[in-house]
C-alpha cells in the first residue's frame, strides 16, 4: 500500500499580503498600499473641502497605511529607506485628526441646518497669522535638527513638509482658511523630495493636491462670502423690522 503524505494547507495572512502586494510599472515595484493609503488621503481631502465629519476617519485609515510605507527598513518596501518625517507626520495626522474628528462632530450635532456641517470656515486673525509663520519656522529649524540626528532622508525638506502638515491640519480643525495655502507651501516641497526618493504615487498625489488646494480654497472662500453676504442680509433684515416696529 502506497504511503500518503498529508498535504499541510497554507496558511494566507490578509495583512501580510495587504503589506507586501506590489504593482510593477515600467520595471518599479510600487507598493499597493502606498497607493491605497494615498487614496484614502485624497477622499479625506474630498471631505475636508466639503466640510464632512467622514473626513478625519477616512484620513486616519490612510495615515496608518502611510506610516508603514516610510519605514521602509522595517517594513521591507521597495525604497528600503527611513523617511523619519514622512512617517512622523502619518502619527502626527493621527493624532490631530483625533482632535479634528471630535471637533467637526461637535459642531455638526449642534448645526440645526439639513447639511450638519463640521465647521464654519474663517479667516485667521491677525495674531494667529503671525503665530503660524512664527511656527513653521521655528519647527522647520527645531525638526531638522531632529531628523538629521534620526538619519532621515532629507531632514530639511522632510521637517519643512511635517510643520507643515501639523499646521495644515490644526487649521483645518479649527476652520482656518489659510490651511489651504499652507498645503500649497507643503505640496511645493514634497513633489520633488517624494520623486527623488523614489514614492511615485505619494508624489503624484502631492501633484494632485496642488490643482485640488488651490479648488478647495476658493470654494472656502465663496462659503465665507456666502454666508457673510447671508449674515448681513438676516442682520439688516432685523434692525428693519425693529425700526417699523418702533
Amino acid at each position: 500500500m502506497r504511503s500518503r503524505v498529508p498535504l499541510v494547507a497554507q496558511q494566507v495572512n490578509p495583512l501580510s499580503t495587504l503589506l507586501d502586494a506590489e504593482l510593477h510599472i515600467a520595471g518599479s515595484a510600487i507598493l499597493w498600499r502606498e497607493i491605497i493609503g494615498n487614496g484614502f488621503g485624497l477622499a479625506a481631502a474630498v471631505g475636508g473641502m466639503r466640510r464632512r465629519v467622514w473626513a478625519w476617519p477616512v484620513g486616519i485609515a490612510g495615515n496608518a497605511l502611510l506610516f508603514t510605507v516610510f519605514v521602509g527598513g522595517v517594513f521591507n518596501t521597495p525604497q528600503q529607506l527611513n523617511m523619519a518625517g514622512q512617517a512622523g507626520r502619518q502619527l502626527m495626522f493621527i493624532a490631530v485628526s483625533v482632535f479634528g474628528w471630535w471637533q467637526w462632530y461637535r459642531n455638526a450635532r449642534l448645526d440645526t441646518g439639513l447639511e450638519h456641517r463640521g465647521v464654519v470656515p474663517r479667516w485667521a486673525t491677525r495674531r494667529e497669522r503671525v503665530l503660524l509663520v512664527a511656527a513653521m519656522l521655528l519647527g522647520t529649524v527645531a525638526f531638522a535638527q531632529l531628523f538629521a540626528w534620526i538619519g532621515s532622508y532629507g531632514p530639511w525638506a522632510e521637517a519643512w513638509i511635517f510643520t507643515g502638515s501639523v499646521l495644515a491640519t490644526y487649521g483645518m480643525a479649527r476652520g482656518l482658511a489659510e490651511f489651504w495655502l499652507i498645503w500649497i507651501a507643503v505640496d511645493v516641497v514634497g513633489v520633488p523630495l517624494l520623486l527623488k526618493a523614489g514614492y511615485y504615487p505619494s508624489a503624484t498625489l502631492y501633484l494632485i493636491y496642488a490643482g485640488f488646494v488651490a479648488w478647495g480654497f476658493a470654494v472656502w472662500v465663496r462659503t465665507m462670502r456666502t454666508e457673510s453676504t447671508t449674515t448681513d442680509t438676516q442682520q439688516a433684515v432685523t434692525v428693519s423690522g425693529h425700526t417699523a416696529t418702533g
